[in-house]
């Protein structure tokens, strides 16, 4: 059945195939001289199968390399190697099932997060339990997610704990606690006991419906890789053609002239390419970082310039407040978290969270308008409060002292009723991984700049502690741009996290965000996704890129030299058509072989797949 599926899906494989049942029968017949006839002719029809192919690829921009083939296929016929032009024909249409079958195999680990997606969500309605699709799920709903399902939306726990397996969103192998009142986002694997939850977000805005949709886009990310290959299908196809004609002028004899073209179709620079980038692509998503396409990786493999915002990407992007310095801190710290509800900067949570923890009632606010990275302003009570820079809140009071900070503080200046309140000093760590990171990142070259919209004296603590010596601080989020804009050393690489660096993740030669939170205006705008909660995965989806690159080039080269060598062979007169039809399948096959190395060593891939196995043992 699978057989018959397959040649239903690829019906010139399967023509193709029927034909040479047909030549081999009719060989062994009385009828055996129409054998050229048949066997020759599906071989021409081929060939102009592929040769209306090459001029949609010219009108696309690509070199059309097919010429090869179909002059081969041409050549072949007419002096009258007629299985040797089937076998080329076989090559032809078995090209685009091989190389589905190839990126099938390299696309192995962004397959398997499409096929966990959650479908179906059980929710309570009283004591009753009703099954809806996971798009109907709203916001509040009661979810109840039964042993070794997948939560379907991001949600708050209602039990008191429950283990979950986050391995496919964080890459973090071992289960979970989880206590009551916490945070679980959709696609996390439940444990042994089934769990209530209240949904926090719709299907569409939750975290792993937007891996999904990364991944998808992702996927569909192909026609561009095979530019790479592009740039040697001229050469290569002039280089191929004056060989061939070569050997014809010098023998005599136009057999060598199709001999020298049959092992010159160029299946290898065609497919061997594509296979690499989807390969590498993958190799990515192991690591933690949605690639959304092959050129992603090919401008990141000769990345230059690493320009780093600082909260949420070389910090956690998780600040806790320290303390409020105000003569009426609970009235300060309750009418700024107010007005930081209607904030998308990172800080806004921490002041909310510290109001929260000292037990303050947060009043409502009203008429909130938000300057992006710079600060917000709300009605509360009927006053005017302020909230955000100091350069910001004196547009509203008039000059304000600085606050005196200790290293990695921040201060977050609060005005209320035109008069100035006080400041809340809040801390964001540093990640531990950063340093190394950065260190990792100057080894091999690159410039480091840090751009972040905080103060200097910050700024400079942040970059003095990671090893970054050029900052920029006070960023506006147009200045940010600029600073890409002008970067010396290129491609450049902006890597960021949060609504206010989805501008300048735009503009840069690659963008990447990290957005291990979920969905966010900055993932949109990236080139590449950081999944897990760790800097470390921009060096590591920057070794990938350049491992990809090397192992599409290596396969090209590969199958160019072998193509050449036998070229020259048939040149001599010593490599019949026939054979050399067989042989070029066999460089087919190696360079496809050479392309799938960009997965990955195998130690590698093993161990991945020791973390999957134990997440199956869950399942069962």
């Amino acid at each position: 059945m699978t057989l018959l599926r397959l040649l239903r899906r690829y019906p010139l494989v399967a023509a193709t195939l029927l034909t040479a049942l047909i030549g081999g029968v009719l060989s062994a017949t009385p009828a055996g001289a129409l054998t050229p006839w048949v066997v020759g002719g599906w071989a021409i029809v081929i060939a102009i199968w592929a040769g209306v192919a090459m001029v949609r690829d010219l009108a696309g921009g690509h070199a059309g390399i097919d010429v090869l083939a179909i002059i081969a296929i041409s050549a072949t016929v007419i002096v009258g190697e007629h299985w040797a032009a089937l076998i080329i024909a076989f090559m032809l249409t078995g090209g685009e099932a091989l190389e589905d079958f190839a990126a099938h195999r390299a696309r192995s680990d962004l397959s398997r997060l499409l096929e966990r997606t959650p479908t179906v969500a059980h929710l309570e309605h009283g004591d009753t339990l009703v099954d809806v699709e996971v798009a109907a799920v709203q916001v509040g709903d009661i979810v109840l997610v039964k042993p070794n399902e997948l939560v379907p939306v991001d949600a708050v726990l209602l039990d008191e704990a429950a283990e979950l397996d986050l391995s496919s969103l964080t890459g973090e192998s071992l289960p979970v606690e989880v206590e009551a009142g916490e945070l679980v986002p959709s696609g996390a694997l439940n444990g042994q006991r089934a769990v209530r939850m209240r949904a926090e977000h719709a299907a569409a805005d939750s975290q792993y419906q937007a891996i999904v949709q990364l991944v998808e886009q992702a996927s569909e990310q192909k026609a561009r890789v095979v530019r790479l290959a592009d740039r040697y299908a001229v050469p290569f196809t002039a280089a191929s053609l004056a060989i061939a004609g070569l050997a014809w002028a010098l023998s005599g004899d136009p057999k060598r002239f199709a001999e020298v073209l049959v092992v010159a179709t160029p299946c290898p620079l065609l497919i061997a390419a594509p296979v690499a980038f989807i390969a590498g692509m993958s190799r990515a998503a192991r690591a933690g970082v949605i690639v959304k396409g092959g050129d992603v990786l090919e401008r990141l493999s000769r990345a230059q310039t690493f320009v780093f915002d600082k909260t949420g990407t070389l910090t956690g992007g998780t600040p806790e407040l320290e303390e409020v310095r105000s003569a009426d801190p609970d009235r300060t710290l309750a009418v700024a978290a107010a007005a930081e509800r209607y904030s998308t900067h990172a800080l806004s949570s921490a002041v909310l969270r510290g109001a929260e923890a000292r037990g303050l009632g947060i009043p409502t606010a009203s008429d909130a308008r938000e300057t992006a990275t710079n600060g917000v302003e709300a009605r509360v009570g009927g006053a005017l409060v302020v909230v955000g820079k100091r350069a910001h809140v004196e547009r509203f009071v008039g000059p304000v002292a600085p606050e005196p900070l200790a290293p990695g503080q921040i201060a977050v200046y609060v005005a209320i009723d035109g008069a100035y309140a006080g400041a809340l000093v809040l801390r964001d760590r540093i990640r531990p991984e950063a340093a190394a990171t950065v260190a990792a990142l100057r080894a091999r070259g690159a410039d480091l700049v840090l751009l972040t919209g905080d103060v200097e004296v910050t700024a400079m603590h942040v970059a003095h502690e990671v090893g970054i010596e050029r900052v920029q601080a006070d960023c506006r989020p147009a200045d940010k741009v600029e600073a890409v804009r002008r970067a010396a050393r290129r491609p450049v690489v902006m890597v960021g996290d949060g609504v206010n660096d989805a501008p300048v993740l735009a503009v840069a030669d690659v963008g990447i965000a990290m957005g291990a939170r979920g969905a966010t205006a900055a993932s949109e705008s990236a080139d590449a996704v950081v999944l897990v909660e760790d800097i470390g995965a921009v060096e590591r989806v920057a070794r990938i890129a350049r491992d990809t690159v090397r192992i599409a080039l290596e396969s090209i080269w590969l199958g160019i030299a072998i193509s050449a060598g036998l070229m020259v062979v048939a040149a001599l007169g010593f490599l019949p058509a026939i054979a050399g039809a067989w042989l070029q399948e066999l460089v087919d096959l190696i360079a496809i072989l050479g392309a799938l190395r960009a997965l990955g060593p195998r130690a590698e891939r093993a161990s991945r797949g020791r973390a999957r196995t134990g997440a199956a043992q869950l399942q069962v």
